[in-house]
């Protein structure tokens, strides 16, 4: 069941993926870099907090929630970006 769930939401990506006009997939291939990027960092601060103690540990782990943040939001960023570009090359 689970096997067909995600040939299903494959499938549906594949159908909105192709309907991306160039433009589009290029704002949302940059925001996707972008925001692995922040990721990166993000999972660095991360390893660095696993070996600090205390009050050191716990900002360095938020740092890490702040970028993971942001990087969601320049994805979805990116996302609306890119459906505002295939609805006016419409």
């Amino acid at each position: 069941m689970k096997f067909m769930s995600n040939v299903i939401a494959l499938s549906a990506f594949a159908m909105v993926a192709a309907c991306n006009s160039p433009a589009a997939e290029k704002v949302e291939d940059a925001a996707e870099n972008q925001a692995d990027a922040l990721e990166n960092q993000a999972d660095v601060l991360d390893e660095q907090a696993d070996n600090a103690t205390g009050a050191t540990e716990n900002a360095l782990e938020n740092q890490a929630d702040a970028l993971e943040n942001q990087a969601d939001a320049v994805r979805e960023e990116g996302e609306n970006k890119a459906d505002a570009i295939n609805a006016n090359s419409n």
